[in-house]
């Protein structure tokens, strides 16, 4: 019997894409997709392959999920974005102990390769001041000074595949992922990211007839955003690698502000709002955007979708699920 592949975070955002991409690929009957949520409040899932509720978290849980498996995806994380990460350091880091019982677990069951998804909050924050950032490189994480709670605990979790891999022989590979956003994700109850957090406000103001929107800090902060198709390309490239054997950046290098993300979003609905800018709320760092000259160099490729093409996509999924609920 073929050996499974393990994609922890199946119930989430990107994990339930990887699903669908492996299923396309037709790996049906070899996948085994773990999340800690009950089955009905999974983004996606499909029946054809094993599903598992679990707490990924438990010693247990991650022998039980990792058994007899040849490849593992390790995308679980309690994460969202920045309104939930900047008032949840505590439960970030408790994240931590998905990556440590799941390597332990890989170790003992001799998986072949190990996927672990880092994340840009690694980087060092005083690199990030200007949000006229220059591209974040691969060694702008150290000296660490990554994002309180989940930088850290996402910091760690590299070092930690590094040292499996070293020092036990666990095939590891990781990738720094940048504001991933598509369909089939979260946009409301505080851990949406900043894409679709404003497709939703944009959409609702529209639906409303209201003339104004909310938008957290001044709107002048600089990130760049990468569409869910090219994530699983890379993801693909990465983990398949005979040869990286260090984090590498896994982003678009389109930068934009905020303010011209909300520009992007308000033209594809053909509306224009009064933006009201509050400065209290959660905004992260002033400017982060991927150096992607390191995945050129070893792929010759980076992601490169658009903006405005994987948020035209992002605005109609949600529209979509916006109207049905209504």
């Amino acid at each position: 019997m073929a050996k499974k592949i393990l994609v922890g975070g199946a119930g989430g955002f990107i994990g339930g894409h990887l699903v669908a991409s492996l299923v396309q690929q037709g790996l049906a009957n070899n996948i085994r997709a773990v999340d800690i949520k009950p089955f009905d409040e999974w983004y996606q899932r499909f029946p054809q392959v094993e599903n598992l509720q679990l707490d990924l978290r438990l010693k247990d849980a991650c022998e039980k999920a990792v058994s007899g498996t040849e490849r593992v995806y390790n995308l679980a994380a309690d994460m969202g974005g920045m309104g939930f990460i900047e008032n949840n350091k505590g439960l970030c880091m408790l994240s931590v102990l998905i990556n440590t019982h799941l390597l332990m677990a890989a170790k003992d069951a001799g998986v072949e390769r190990f996927f672990y998804a880092s994340s840009a909050c690694v980087y060092a924050a005083d690199k990030q001041t200007d949000p006229a950032v220059t591209g974040l490189k691969e060694a702008d994480a150290y000296p660490a000074m990554p994002e309180d709670g989940y930088g850290w605990e996402k910091l760690f979790s590299e070092r930690l595949c590094r040292h499996f891999r070293e020092d036990f022989g666990v095939t590891t590979r990781v990738a720094r992922f940048h504001n991933v956003y598509g369909p089939h994700g979260t946009y409301d109850g505080g851990r949406e990211k900043a894409p679709a957090a404003i497709c939703r406000k944009v959409i609702a103001a529209k639906l409303a007839g209201k003339k104004d929107i909310e938008i957290w800090g001044d709107g002048h902060q600089t990130r760049s955003f990468m569409y869910i198709d090219d994530c699983l390309f890379g993801i693909d490239k990465i983990i398949t690698s005979k040869t990286l054997t260090f984090p590498i950046n896994l982003g678009s290098a389109e930068k934009v502000s905020i303010n011209q993300l909300v520009d992007i979003v308000e033209s594809i609905a053909g509306i224009k709002l009064k933006r009201n800018y509050n400065l209290s709320a959660p905004k992260g760092v002033n400017g982060r955007n991927s150096d992607n000259t390191l995945i050129k160099q070893v792929f010759g490729w980076e992601p490169a979708t658009p903006l405005r093409a994987g948020m035209e996509k992002t605005y109609a999924w949600i529209y979509d699920q916006m109207t049905r609920r209504a």
